[in-house]
């Protein structure tokens, strides 16, 4: 299900990723991560949720910056975190 209407995409904004070449956690932690998520409100790369350090869900936590999208190649979608649904 996709939310169109979710009041939460008015926090999207034109970003470019902070860490281009991975997970900025991951990467300062020296561990690996299994897929990558981009903040589309602080362009922050976290990883996913199904990655050890869950770093996207976390920093969706802890700055109240819900939507992101896949940093996949070929992926082109997005989430809510907060709506546990795709926007």
């Amino acid at each position: 299900m996709t939310l169109q209407g979710d009041p939460h995409l008015q926090m999207v904004r034109p970003v470019t990723p902070n860490t281009p070449q991975g997970c900025e956690e991951c990467l300062a932690q020296g561990t690996g991560w299994v897929h990558l998520r981009m903040c589309l409100t602080c362009g922050h790369v976290g990883c996913c949720d199904s990655s050890p350090g869950r770093h996207a869900r976390r920093h969706a936590a802890t700055s109240e910056h819900p939507i992101v999208e896949s940093y996949e190649p070929g992926e082109d979608w997005r989430w809510c975190f907060i709506d546990e649904a795709m926007v």
